[in-house]
């Protein structure tokens, strides 16, 4: 039960941290990706775990894959089918349907690298945190 709360609290720091990050990016964010990058912050951080710690330039690939994947299929849902136009790549070279496009799928390559190390010291803390009530 701990695990799966802290879990949920990673989620909710990694759906806050990504709509920081998209509002500087272009200046706006919707509540969705608020819920999409808490899972995405949330899957990545597990990989680690499920796979035993593997090289870093494997989570980032598995990030990237997960964040792409998960765009196309909330971009569908949000924008295609409930029509409420969050996002629209369709302007950008390499798109698929709008939803996604190879240059945005490279910056998740290398945003990985930070949701990994990010996920990881939040770990680190909350065993700490953890520890230090121990006492």
């Amino acid at each position: 039960m701990k695990k799966l709360l802290l879990h949920i609290v990673l989620a909710v720091i990694g759906g806050v941290v990504y709509m920081g990050i998209e509002t500087l990016w272009r200046g706006y964010t919707h509540w969705s990706m608020g819920v999409l990058g808490g899972v995405c912050f949330a899957l990545i951080g597990l990989l680690d775990e499920w796979q035993d710690h593997p090289p870093m330039w494997l989570q980032m690939l598995e990030g990237a894959a997960i964040v792409t994947v998960l765009e196309l299929l909330v971009g569908l849902v949000v924008n295609r089918w409930l029509g409420w136009n969050v996002w629209d790549y369709s302007d950008m070279p390499l798109n698929l349907w709008g939803q996604v496009c190879l240059q945005f799928a490279v910056a998740w390559f290398f945003l990985s690298a930070a949701a990994v190390w990010l996920e990881n010291a939040l770990h680190r803390l909350a065993a700490w945190l953890t520890h230090r009530r121990g006492r």
